[in-house]
């Protein structure tokens, strides 16, 4: 271990984010009352141009007038190559309440995106007294963005989260396909004739894992494309939540259901966990540094590991 200690993810629950965009305001309610943990209203690749300005009225409307409980709340803004963004952080801050939580920056590049919206987001906080400090999440969904990852896990405080945008990633790199997240038909291997389907994402989600990590952010996977594929979003989501991410994105209401089973521990595992915890202890007491558990070597680094998913349970079950 480094003796830099890695800092700690903020400590909420994320297991979904539902997505929705601000141009139809007929959803803000029911996704309110959804079992999603983040809620992210949207003014970017959701919403056509000529709906710019309304989706943003809306918005700032129902963060104030919708009862959105203990969700987080956050806002995607339009990417900086575009004539938009800055609009949105000016009107959300100088307009919205403070029932916001957090602000989306969509694909980031480099560290000197988010530099640029954090100097505007606090000139505005300054000006305007705000006295709740916005946090931040980014998507990384170019291959600027990959190549510069543990840059940008580092660029700012308010960087609670990081997200892998598959579809722009995809685009971005030059890969040849046009679904968004999931298995590719073409990436596959052959063994004696028998072909076997690999995931195109995971390096990419692996490298993003591992920034997160260093950095204290919380790790998320994107979206799936396929809502009517329950199997292939379960598992993704599988996949994800065994590389260390946290949650997942939702594009339709019914993957909400699924994020949350997958990414919240089972009670075999929290069991588990935590007898493994007490085996640690008893092993502790006659000064071992390990002990076998169910005919497997425990040691310290399995405590580690055990801790990680009984804190995830309290999160949630604190929520």
């Amino acid at each position: 271990m480094s003796f830099r200690i890695q800092p700690t993810a903020p400590a909420r629950p994320n297991r979904c984010q539902l997505f929705g965009p601000g141009s139809r305001p007929a959803l803000f309610e029911k996704m309110a009352a959804s079992a999603a943990d983040v809620i992210n209203l949207d003014l970017e690749d959701s919403v056509a141009p000529a709906d710019k300005d309304i989706a943003r009225a809306n918005i700032i409307a129902a963060i104030s007038d919708v009862d959105w409980g203990s969700k987080l709340l956050s806002v995607r803004i339009n990417s900086l190559d575009t004539p938009y963004w800055y609009r949105d952080v000016v009107d959300l801050l100088e307009q919205a309440g403070d029932r916001l939580d957090q602000i989306m920056i969509p694909k980031v590049g480099c560290a000197a995106d988010v530099y640029a919206v954090d100097a505007l987001v606090s000139a505005i906080e300054a000006a305007k007294g705000r006295s709740k400090r916005i946090s931040f999440e980014v998507i990384i969904e170019s291959a600027a963005g990959l190549s510069h990852v543990e840059e940008i896990a580092a660029s700012s405080p308010r960087l609670q989260a990081m997200s892998l945008g598959a579809a722009d990633f995809a685009a971005s790199m030059g890969m040849q396909t046009t679904g968004i997240g999931g298995t590719q038909e073409n990436y596959y291997m052959l063994r004696d004739g028998v072909q076997h389907w690999s995931d195109p994402w995971h390096w990419a989600q692996a490298a993003i894992v591992a920034a997160c990590r260093t950095h204290g952010i919380l790790p998320v996977d994107g979206p799936f494309g396929d809502f009517s594929d329950d199997e292939g979003y379960r598992a993704q989501a599988r996949r994800s939540a065994t590389l260390g991410m946290v949650g997942k994105w939702a594009i339709h209401p019914k993957q909400i259901g699924i994020a949350n089973e997958v990414f919240t521990p089972s009670e075999a595992q929290v069991a588990e966990a935590r007898e493994i915890l007490a085996a640690m202890d008893a092993a502790n007491t006659k000064g071992e540094g390990a002990t076998v558990y169910k005919g497997r070597l425990v040691d310290i680094a399995s405590i580690k590991q055990a801790q990680v998913i009984v804190r995830q349970s309290e999160l949630i079950q604190g929520a």
